[in-house]
């Protein structure tokens, strides 16, 4: 059997890094007390609004940055250590990057610009011209850029220069590729089918990735494993649909797709995992998961995401713990599905449904939520 130790790529243990204020003499704390593992072939995303510190946590394992504390350590091997007093410098680590703006260089053409990052090599670790010439034939042809190969770096397109940029990290055959909002440069369309381009070639060459972005979409279709950091930390982390359909925290309940928000007041435990919420528009049932239990008379906070809440047109007189009357007051056609906002009691709630439904303002509508998809989230 393999053990975990086996399978970890890349171990961040305990990392800090602090900057210094702007017109200040004291420090901003950029990173507070960071731990990561990513396992062998995982693309492993860091997500989160500016200035949360995913690029300074990504610049930290590149070397680009120094810590003022904890521990990196790559294919076990130590790049960054505080108490084994070890810090590699980005040159010696042999790592793939992947930058937002590509870094390409204007005056050589695609195979130059693919053959750098070899040539740049300490001496001793420096391949042949003839091993340097095979090594980037193999990733521009992984990339499907052979044919541009004595082109110019510049005449490239958008999409192209993205896969140049990719193909200038495959060449290293690094133990682990990183990715700094790589396609926050493309437009909308070609960025959406160069995210599974290259989930595609990560899968298929069995990368080990640790990707940046702020896009939650890019996050949820890409991700092996999602961190969502706030101000320095870790706010959650998890699989995809875990952190879509479980939020830990109301921040990542906001920042994470769209979602309705009912503050209220718990008013008993029915079951395990179930709470009983007593809010401005009526009652509803909400699940907690993981261990502990909420106080009756908390403040808590329901989160519902619009997809999860059904709507039907009929008399709304009996209302009942999670169903809802409530009156249509606007509706927005977006091509796939109908966003609805309906007034039910102080709130508006925002209702996501098939293209075919489609309900005129001022309509009688019931609103109904499933206990199951209704996350209870206890107030700071």
């Amino acid at each position: 059997m393999t053990t975990n130790e086996e399978q970890s790529m890349l171990t961040v243990t305990g990392l800090h890094k602090t900057f210094p204020a702007k017109g200040s003499q004291e420090k901003v704390a950029a990173l507070d007390d960071i731990n990561i593992t990513v396992n062998k072939g995982e693309f492993f995303t860091l997500l989160g609004p500016s200035g949360c510190g995913k690029t300074t946590t990504l610049r930290c394992v590149a070397g680009l940055e120094t810590p003022d504390s904890g521990e990196i350590t790559v294919a076990g091997q130590s790049f960054f250590s505080t108490e084994g007093k070890r810090n590699v410098p980005a040159n010696f680590r042999g790592l793939g990057m992947v930058f937002q703006s590509y870094a390409i260089w204007p005056h050589m053409d695609v195979a130059e610009n693919v053959a750098f990052p070899l040539k740049a090599l300490p001496r001793g670790k420096r391949p042949g011209r003839a091993e340097i010439d095979r090594k980037v034939d193999e990733a521009l042809n992984t990339v499907e850029l052979s044919q541009a190969k004595k082109r110019r770096a510049t005449d490239l397109s958008g999409g192209q220069q993205q896969r140049l940029a990719l193909a200038r990290a495959l060449v290293m055959e690094s133990p682990l590729t990183l990715f700094d909002e790589p396609l926050s440069n493309l437009d909308a369309k070609l960025r959406d089918g160069m995210r599974f381009e290259l989930k595609r070639l990560q899968r298929e060459l069995g990368i080990t990735a640790i990707y940046v972005t702020h896009d939650q979409a890019e996050a949820l279709a890409m991700s092996s494993r999602i961190a969502i950091m706030k101000a320095g930390h870790i706010e959650q982390l998890g699989k995809p649909r875990e952190i879509y359909e479980t939020p830990a925290s109301l921040f990542v309940a906001d920042f994470i797709g769209t979602s309705n928000f009912f503050p209220g007041e718990v008013a008993e435990r029915p079951e395990p995992g179930v709470y009983r919420v007593t809010t401005a528009a009526g009652e509803i049932l909400a699940a907690l998961d993981g261990e502990g239990t909420v106080p009756n008379g908390s403040k808590v906070t329901v989160a519902v995401r619009p997809q999860h809440i059904s709507i039907d047109k009929e008399p709304a007189a009996v209302s009942a713990p999670g169903r809802w009357p409530g009156i249509v007051r606007t509706r927005a056609y977006l091509g796939e599905y109908v966003d609805h906002v309906v007034e039910a009691g102080e709130f508006d709630v925002r209702v996501r449904g098939d293209s075919r439904t489609s309900l005129a303002p001022g309509t009688e509508v019931l609103l109904s939520m499933d206990t199951s998809s209704c996350s209870l989230l206890p107030q700071d």
